[in-house]
């Protein structure tokens, strides 16, 4: 109704000026010029007229048009105070602005919202586009996980992780790879998978960096787990027998008819033979024995206690071997109340090993150091067992958890895959740092004790269940 207003005004304006052009054209045909001077002006008139009424409503598209050009959906089209003819068109823009702002408010409230919860979520996302390699998207996760603070194009990252940035640039949409990055001397394994979208005409690779290292370890220690089950079964089910044998061939070869019909030295070498084999033989079924301990722990025995009593005791039980090799060893706690929810023997034997192979690795050092340092980080409570001593290179970083692998040659090769397999069982993870002629420290991260409620809280709770039931 309202348009037609406007419509039924531009029609009389056109029929205003039909009848104007219609008394000039009589005017002209029957030659009666003194009309003229009343047609000829109200042509004039009806044509400035029907002008200004367009150009005004022109003036108002022109307006509105530039407050959608620059987004300003806030401004506001005075309906009130506007001609009659235009309060139709300033009523439709403002409809149309109010539209527009709400649909801006929303997709505002939605990008919010979407930032918010990648802020949250523990996978890294980087977005960056095919043509240029600038970054669209990047969130905490990735700056993290990668190490770095800003990232304006994809190739700046070619300077600090080229293995990392050659692997993303062959990176196929919807391809899963396992990538390795090295950060604070640990190696960080992460699950990358990849995907293709479209925005604005430009297409974007969408990756997203999951950190896998925990999950690889525990995967990694239960195969062990398997593999030696098998191994030392058979190994023990091979070798005992023949244990056995070489025992009962050597009491046979004290017999009579035996040491009759050989001579000495053949009966000699026969008996280092005998001996040979069942020393060989009883040494692998105790080597295989020493394994079995990696199996034999399956259910913890948790107790809540402080981190200052566990250093106090590991000091205690050291000190006599640490004076006796004249070994510094320093304890920094800054927090004396700081806790720990763990199997307390088995953390202390994961604590021994770790400080024995400290003590191993610094007694050729000329200063020789320990330091045993505990603190809360991000909600997880990091344990340090650091030493100055001849460290490890890179490539036995990997290997050093591993079952059998040992540096040292009178080594087992147990101790750390044993700690490795504790931690695990606490749901927490060790990890190592090490640099080669300066040290090493291995890291032990774990789960601190869920905080109780207070008693206070906890009288109110009970209240308030007895007053409901």
């Amino acid at each position: 109704m309202t348009f037609n207003r406007y419509e039924w005004r531009l029609l009389l304006r056109i029929f205003l000026l039909f009848i104007a052009i219609t008394a000039t054209s009589i005017v002209v045909v029957e030659e009666r010029y003194m009309y003229g001077v009343i047609t000829v002006p109200l042509v004039i008139y009806s044509v400035l007229d029907l002008i200004r009424f367009q150009r005004k409503a022109m003036d108002e598209v022109d307006q509105f048009v530039e407050s959608i050009h620059y987004r300003d959906f806030s401004r506001h089209f005075d309906v009130r105070r506007a001609p009659n003819e235009l309060k139709p068109l300033r009523k439709g823009f403002n409809e149309i602005n109010s539209t527009f702002k709400l649909i801006s408010r929303e997709r505002e409230t939605q990008y919010h919202y979407l930032q918010k919860i990648l802020e949250l979520v523990d996978t890294g996302l980087l977005s960056f586009e095919l043509e240029t390699g600038e970054t669209g998207w990047i969130n905490e996760a990735f700056k993290n996980l990668i190490g770095v603070p800003y990232l304006k194009t994809i190739h700046s990252l070619e300077k600090r992780e080229p293995l990392l940035y050659a692997d993303l640039m062959q990176l196929k949409p919807g391809e899963a790879k396992v990538m390795a990055i090295t950060r604070n001397q640990q190696q960080v394994k992460m699950l990358v998978s990849a995907s293709i979208m479209r925005s604005d005409g430009k297409m974007y690779k969408l990756v997203a960096f999951q950190n896998v290292s925990e999950a690889l370890d525990e995967t990694e220690s239960k195969a062990w787990s398997k593999l030696l089950n098998v191994m030392t079964h058979e190994i023990m089910n091979s070798v005992a027998p023949i244990s056995s044998l070489a025992d009962t061939l050597k009491n046979r070869l004290k017999s009579p008819d035996i040491t009759e019909n050989l001579h000495n030295v053949d009966l000699e070498d026969i008996e280092l033979g005998v001996d040979t084999i069942k020393r060989r033989s009883e040494g692998l079924l105790k080597f295989t024995e020493s394994y079995r301990s990696l199996n034999k722990i399956t259910k913890l025995d948790l107790d809540k206690m402080l981190v200052r009593d566990m250093f106090e005791n590991l000091n205690s039980l050291m000190t006599p071997t640490l004076e006796k090799k004249n070994i510094e060893l320093d304890i920094i706690l800054r927090d004396p109340a700081l806790a720990i929810e763990a199997d307390v023997n088995l953390l202390d034997q994961v604590m021994i090993n770790l400080l024995v192979n400290a003590i191993e690795a610094v007694k050729d050092r000329p200063e020789p150091q320990i330091t045993l340092s505990a603190e809360l980080a991000n909600n997880k409570l990091v344990v340090k067992v650091i030493d100055n001593g001849v460290g490890m290179p890179p490539e036995l970083l990997d290997k050093i958890f591993i079952p059998f692998f040992s540096t040292r040659k009178t080594g087992s090769g147990i101790g750390l895959s044993l700690c490795k397999q504790i931690m695990l069982l606490h749901k927490g993870n060790i990890q190592v740092q090490s640099t080669e002629g300066k040290g090493s420290a291995f890291i032990l991260t774990l789960n601190p004790p869920a905080p109780k409620a207070d008693a206070a809280v906890v009288n109110e709770a009970k209240q308030a269940v007895s007053q409901a039931t």
